[in-house]
Parts: C-alpha cells; structure tokens; sequence
C-alpha cells in the first residue's frame, strides 16, 4: 500500500486514526501493530513470513545475547548473519548468480524472487537493536509484541526513516499523543503528499521520457533536463515519503528523526551526504564506520573505512553495478575532501557558488549512474551531456518533454529545495493572516493532490526499487 493511494488516504489511514485516538493509551501499541500487519499484508501477504522471522531470530538473539554476556559476540555474529542471509537471498542472490554465469561462461538457472518490500529497511532496523543490545546501549526487549512494533511499525515500515532502536526504545514504553503532535503530523504529512504527487511525479514522467531512450537519439539539452529532472524526482519522492512518514508517527505521538535537510544546497559531497537520507548515513557511521576505527587510526585508515562505507551503501541501494559503481563514485569525492580538506575550506563568499557547482556537479552525474539500467547506458548518458557522444537522430524536440506547467514545477522543485519554507509549519496562532492563509494553502494543496492521485495512472515509488 502506498501513502500516496486513494486506499490510505481516504480508508486505511482515517479509520486507523480514528481507532488510535479513541482507544486507551494501554491498547495504542496493540493498534499500531495490528495496522502495521494490515498495512504490509494489503500489498504482499506471502512475505509477512519473512518479516516475522526477521522478528523472531533478533528477539531470540537479543534475548541469548542479554543472558549469555560471556559468549554474546558468538550470538551477535550468528544473528546477523541470518538477517544479512534474508537480504541476500532476496535481494543479491541471482545478481550473484548473474555475474557467476558471464565469468565462468556457465549458465545456472536463476530463482524466480520478487524482493520483498521494505526489506532493507527493517533489516537494518533489526540489527539496531541487536547490536544496541549488545553494546549496552538499551535494555533487552522481553515483550515480543513491542519488539515487533518497532521493526514493524507502518509508517516507515517500507521506506524509512531507519529509525534507531535506541532512538525510539522510550517512545515504544510510553509516549504523549496530543492535539498539537495529530495537527503537526496532520501538516507535514500533506507537505510530503505534495512533494510526491506534485512535484516528484510530474518531473519523474519528464526523467522517464527521456531515459527510455538510447542516449543517441536526445540532444546534450534534453540529456541535462533529463538529469536534473530526475534529481528533483529522487530528492521530492523520498523526502516527501520522508515528510509524510514524519508526520504518521507525530499523530501517534512519535518523533522521528529528520531523514532530509536540504542536500542540494551542499558545498561539497561530505556536506551532501551529512543532509542526504540522514537517518542511512548515520547508520553506516554508527555500526559500520566507528567500528572500523573511524577516523581515530590515521588518515590511510580513515580513507579505507570510508571506502568500504560508501562500497556499503552503493550496494545495499540495489543488486545492481551501476548502485556499486555509485557507491564508489560518492566514496571517491569524500576521500578526495578528506585528503585536501577541501570541505572544510573557507572561501570568498561570492566564490562560495564554485563549490555548490562542483557538488552539483558530483551528485548529478552520480544520480545518472543511480537511474541508467547498465554501466554502458550511464557512460554514454554522460558521454551525451558534456557534447562527446555522436547523435544519430534527435527523436523529439525539448517541448515533447516540458509544457508550462513542468516549468512551473521545475521552479517549484528549485525553490523547495531551499530553505525557503523552512518554519512554514512554525508560524504561531497569534499571527492570524498567516497561520490561516498557511491553512488554506496546505488545503488546496491536500485536494490537488488527492485529485491527482484519482486522475493520474503514473504514481511510481522509487525506493521500492530497494
């Protein structure tokens, strides 16, 4: 089930907020988990088995953990990698299968596998806890139910934010659920519907004009309008996913991390990726990267850790090489910062506008790789945008891909990629003419959005994908 579908906005969605916040503070919990299971179930029943056995081997794991302390690596070790050996499987398994077959010229039947939703993202969840536990960072869970709330919990069950067990281990136990919480929710919820629908999918169906086709036949043009296009799909798609995930768990009283803050307005690529999905990054550096000795082992040492981290991410985003190569792409230029300590270089603020373009520069051509189907399609994608590849014939002119509109949401998508906004949703009471005309806006912004939902076929969700 989407947050973005006519079923969770106007069914799934209203009757289990108005369940919630008539019921009693000690079935909340209870509620929650019953919906969470609901939610998940109404796209994919067959895999709410591979969700409860993740539940079930990090409850037990975490348990022996607790109990046997002299032997707790032995357990930690094991459980992890039977959460990693899910994902694997489902996720990796016939990529390996793939590369196998064209090294070793063999041909080994691929099994038919439909990844699982949200699998990265409460696999990644589940080994929080897990390694929170053994670290002593937060008491075991004894109370399975809570336990499966937590790794199960719908608003970010699919997509994140990866929220931390430590971060949200207290709000599990107990937390407030008030009118300002459901009217802020309520708000940012509708913001990130509007980023989705309005913004990512207009643009996003400019993006998929474009790399449908051999990057021979556009000009170098519409090869940049493609790029930027689907820049401000990711960046609109998943922070608005972000936005309206944000928003579910203020309703129920949760507070979740920020997930997003404003990446494209970066200096550099460290810069970037201390604003880009924050809530993956820090998880990375928490129990991948300071394990590793972060930054404590000299500056060789440093530079390795961040390599593998970046390796890291490039392929938990998908089995695919062109995920590995940007993962490697985004590693390159934070190793490269590290050794000139060019991110960290004060410069002349009118010249302050070179490094917003070098970082565009970098992301950009790095989103063309995250989008291209193969490593041959994004080289010569690139090859395309800087003149140095020969085009055969240009199938359609500029305006085949943008009316007035697209324009419209192109400034829109640049604006909003800014500050801009910021405290829109920080206006007080007490200045009346603009709380309401916020109000108003936010409402105009919840029918269009809603309208477009119910006119539109072409509602994709990019991280799906992953």
């Amino acid at each position: 089930m989407l947050f973005s579908s006519m079923s969770f906005i106007f069914l799934f969605m209203p009757i289990v907020c108005l369940i919630y916040l008539c019921s009693k503070k000690e079935l909340h919990n209870a509620i929650l988990l019953v919906a969470s299971v609901i939610f998940y179930a109404w796209g994919e029943p067959k895999y709410l088995a591979i969700m409860l056995l993740t539940i079930i081997v990090n409850y037990c794991g975490a348990i022996l953990i607790d109990k046997y302390k002299n032997h707790k690596k032995i357990f930690l070790v094991f459980t992890i990698i039977a959460d990693l050996a899910f994902l694997f499987y489902f996720k990796y398994f016939n990529f390996v299968l793939e590369n196998i077959n064209s090294i070793f010229s063999v041909d080994i039947r691929f099994i038919e596998v439909i990844l699982p939703l949200g699998i990265s993202f409460y696999t990644f969840q589940a080994m929080s806890y897990l390694i929170d536990v053994y670290r002593g960072e937060c008491s075991v869970q004894k109370n399975f139910y809570k336990l499966a709330l937590y790794i199960c919990l719908f608003p970010q069950l699919i997509a994140g934010p990866i929220v931390k067990y430590h971060d949200i281990a207290d709000q599990i136990e107990s937390r407030e659920v008030n009118f300002e919480k459901v009217q802020y929710g309520v708000k940012r919820f509708i913001i990130g519907l509007s980023k989705k629908m309005l913004i990512a999918n207009t643009l996003g169906a400019i993006a998929d004009k474009i790399f449908v086709q051999a990057p021979d036949t556009f000009s170098p043009l519409i090869a940049w309008l493609g790029a930027f296009a689907y820049s401000f799909q990711l960046y609109f798609d998943f922070s608005g996913y972000s936005d309206m995930a944000i928003g579910l768990g203020a309703i129920f009283g949760f507070k979740f991390l920020e997930n997003f803050n404003y990446p494209y307005i970066s200096k550099s690529i460290s810069e970037f990726w201390r604003r880009w999905h924050i809530s993956l990054s820090t998880w990375f550096k928490e129990y991948v990267y300071i394990p590793l000795g972060g930054n404590r082992q000299g500056i060789s040492r440093t530079c390795l850790n961040l390599g593998i981290v970046f390796l890291l991410t490039g392929i938990w985003h998908g089995a695919s090489w062109t995920f590995i190569v940007w993962g490697i792409w985004n590693g390159f230029f934070i190793v490269l910062e590290k050794l000139t300590g060019f991110h960290k270089t004060e410069m002349h603020p009118k010249l302050d506008i070179l490094k917003h373009f070098y970082a565009i520069f970098v992301f950009v051509l790095g989103w063309v790789l995250f989008r291209s189907e193969s490593l041959t399609y994004a080289l010569n994608y690139a090859k395309n945008l800087f003149g140095m590849l020969h085009i055969h014939d240009v199938a359609y002119k500029i305006w085949y891909y943008v009316d007035s509109y697209e324009v419209i949401m192109f400034i829109a998508a640049l604006a909003c990629s800014t500050p801009l906004f910021k405290n829109i949703l920080n206006i007080k009471k007490e200045n009346k003419l603009l709380y309401g005309f916020v109000n108003i806006w936010l409402l105009f912004l919840f029918l269009l959005s809603s309208a477009t939902i119910a006119a539109s076929t072409y509602n994709p969700f990019i991280y799906f994908r992953f």
